[in-house]
């Protein structure tokens, strides 16, 4: 006959003991369902003999036992504590919290994630609470901005917190970047659509407003000697087609305008017809002059070909000899 359990405790006192010991402790290490994380690596840990709780658990004094912080928290030496503003804890059973990258931001305590700057704000530090915005002139088109860009030239931002720049109007200007307004363009300066900065007037243009669009034409009879000078009524003796920088006058003394064209004067009329009757008289004397000489040639006997040789001959003597009085050529 098999012997009964308290006769054998009876009998082996340190077997019972023994068994008796090994049934309280399964009880106490026993985990609690509601008190673990589910997804962490937490364990239980018997606190009745006053061990420490490990790395990311606490103790509980009602069950005498250690249990996991939630996300969004963390755990000092006694409790779960929630994490600051700027940081975050995405998992449960943590002993310290994470603080928010540059670019992100949280401002209430216990996150579990961090928000992203959205466009017009930037933050460039870690454990952020709040997103600064840009200031003017700067701009910030993405969101979780580390830091906010100038405006190009051309463009303005007049406000904070700008998600991108505005481009100045025609006949506005922007030369720098980062800049707020816009300036306009100046008299004999324009700004059309598509440009990015003034331009001046081309030669013959005018422009006599600030803030030009465009340059006009200089008008027929009129002149503009600069492009940020008006219209100048051109002089009644000069001529100034459209787009003229200066009149243009007829040759003075000698040529007056008429009309589209300049014609002689009076005295240069007079200079012509004096010099055309001083050629006509000077052909005259010329023609009779060598008249003249061809009719005193004939008389004297001189021929065409020979004009040297007479054809009468004086002779004359000297000591008995005849000779001629002048020499007589033969020609070759």
């Amino acid at each position: 006959m098999r012997p009964s359990l308290p006769r054998l405790c009876w009998r082996v006192p340190a077997l019972c003991l023994l068994l008796a010991c090994a049934v309280v402790c399964q009880l106490s290490t026993t985990v609690d369902p509601m008190t673990s994380t589910p997804g962490t690596n937490c364990t239980s840990v018997n606190a009745t003999d006053c061990e420490a709780c490990s790395p990311g658990t606490h103790s509980n004094n009602d069950t005498e036992s250690c249990f996991c912080c939630s996300s969004g928290f963390c755990v000092n030496s006694s409790d779960c504590v929630p994490c600051a503003s700027g940081f975050y804890q995405p998992q449960g059973g943590q002993v310290t919290c994470l603080p928010c990258p540059p670019g992100l931001y949280t401002n209430t305590t216990g996150s579990v994630m961090c928000q992203s700057c959205q466009p017009g704000y930037f933050t460039d530090e870690n454990a952020s609470v709040s997103c600064i915005p840009c200031e003017k002139g700067h701009f910030a088109s993405q969101q979780n901005a580390l830091q906010c860009e100038p405006c190009p030239n051309g463009a303005f931002c007049n406000t904070t917190s700008c998600t991108q720049c505005t481009m100045c109007p025609d006949g506005q200007e922007s030369l720098a970047v980062g800049s707020i307004e816009c300036s306009l363009c100046r008299p004999g300066m324009y700004k059309g659509h598509g440009d990015d900065r003034c331009k001046y007037c081309k030669d013959g243009d005018y422009q006599v407003n600030w803030g030009g669009e465009r340059c006009e034409e200089c008008p027929v009879n009129h002149y503009c000697p600069s492009p940020d000078i008006g219209p100048i009524l051109c002089p009644d003796d000069a001529f100034c087609p459209a787009g003229s920088m200066e009149p243009s006058y007829c040759m003075e003394t000698f040529l007056s305008k008429d009309g589209e064209s300049c014609s002689p004067t009076p005295f240069t009329i007079t200079i012509l017809v004096v010099c055309a009757v001083v050629i006509f008289l000077g052909v005259l004397y010329v023609i009779r002059k060598q008249r003249l000489t061809s009719e005193r040639r004939r008389i004297l006997g001189f021929g065409p070909r020979s004009p040297l040789l007479h054809t009468k001959r004086s002779s004359s003597s000297l000591y008995g000899i005849t000779y001629d009085a002048e020499p007589v050529y033969a020609g070759w």
